[in-house]
Parts: structure tokens; C-alpha cells; sequence
């Protein structure tokens, strides 16, 4: 199986858990952060969101300069979770098309003349694309806690799912 079809497999399964995540963020909270230094919980989904573009960008391309970076101006959970989709299918496509040798080669992050880091492909796709979408997901549940908010499942039961498991007749799971 090339490594596309690898990604591939683990991007849906990935992507299924973090819509569920997304659809969970109340816009009416959007300017809620938990610190000083924290990121807001509306621009935090738009990043969880926007970092499944990068996948397309890192395969198709050499390098992504941020100098003009303008995250999306999204104000619901209904834009946020449109822009998500066709964000997803977008890389699903290309992770469909690609080959083992589209990863060959190095990508660069750059902001203008400063780069940021440069990596082989391959690497960029599992540290800054997904290792990146799973670490910003993870702080979107902690920001969803704190609102009491009912934290989906990632890899198995959250507490919230756990509650709900205990609470039916034995023998009814």
C-alpha cells in the first residue's frame, strides 16, 4: 500500500473525530479563552479547521508563505463546519492522486524572507499537518470542558460518553 493510501486512511478517521470536535464549538462563545495567553475558542476552531489545508499545500507544493496569512472570517458553527468539509475532501482528493514519490523532496514554512523550518515532505504531512491538527484538537477539548461542554470521543469514550455508558441497564451496551 503506497503512503497515500496509508495517510488517506488515517486522515479520514482523523477528520471524522475532529468534525465531531468542531461541531461541538458554540460561536456564541467564540470570544471565550481560558488565559491571558490562550487563543480565543473562535479563532482556535478556525485553526483546527485551516490546518487540514495544509496537507494539500505540503504535498503539492515546495513551500507556504504565511507573510499574508488571513485566517477565514467564519461566524458559525455552520460555516465552520462547510469550510471543514470541503477543506477535507480537497485533501482526500489529493491524497487519492498523489504517489510515494510526491513525497520525496523537502517543504519549507516560511513568514516572508524567515524561515520558520524545512523538512522532508513525508515528515511534514505527520508532525505539521497531523501531529499538529491532533494537538490543537486535544486544546479545543480542553476549551469545551471548561464551557461544559460535552467533549466527543476521540480514541474511545470521553468522561462524557463514559457517563452515559454507565448510566444504561447492565447488559444494554
Amino acid at each position: 500500500m503506497s503512503l497515500a493510501k496509508k495517510l488517506l486512511v488515517e486522515f479520514t478517521l482523523e477528520a471524522a473525530v475532529t468534525r465531531r470536535y468542531l461541531a461541538s464549538v458554540p460561536f456564541d462563545k467564540a470570544d471565550f479563552q481560558p488565559h491571558e495567553k490562550s487563543e480565543k475558542l473562535g479563532r482556535l476552531a478556525i485553526h483546527v479547521a485551516e490546518i487540514i489545508a495544509w496537507w494539500k499545500e505540503s504535498i503539492l507544493h515546495e513551500e507556504l508563505d504565511f507573510i499574508d496569512f488571513e485566517p477565514k472570517n467564519i461566524q458559525s458553527t455552520a460555516e465552520l463546519l462547510t469550510y471543514f468539509d470541503a477543506l477535507v475532501e480537497a485533501t482526500k482528493t489529493v491524497l487519492r492522486q498523489v504517489t510515494n514519490k510526491d513525497f520525496k523532496g523537502n517543504w519549507t514554512m516560511r513568514h516572508g524572507e524567515e524561515i520558520l523550518f524545512t523538512l522532508p515532505k513525508e515528515q511534514v504531512v505527520r508532525i505539521f499537518c497531523m501531529n499538529h491538527l491532533v494537538h490543537h484538537r486535544a486544546q479545543l477539548g480542553v476549551y469545551l470542558r471548561l464551557l461544559d461542554i460535552p467533549v466527543p470521543a476521540a480514541y474511545g469514550p470521553s468522561a462524557d460518553d463514559y457517563d452515559i455508558i454507565l448510566a444504561r441497564p447492565f447488559g444494554s451496551i
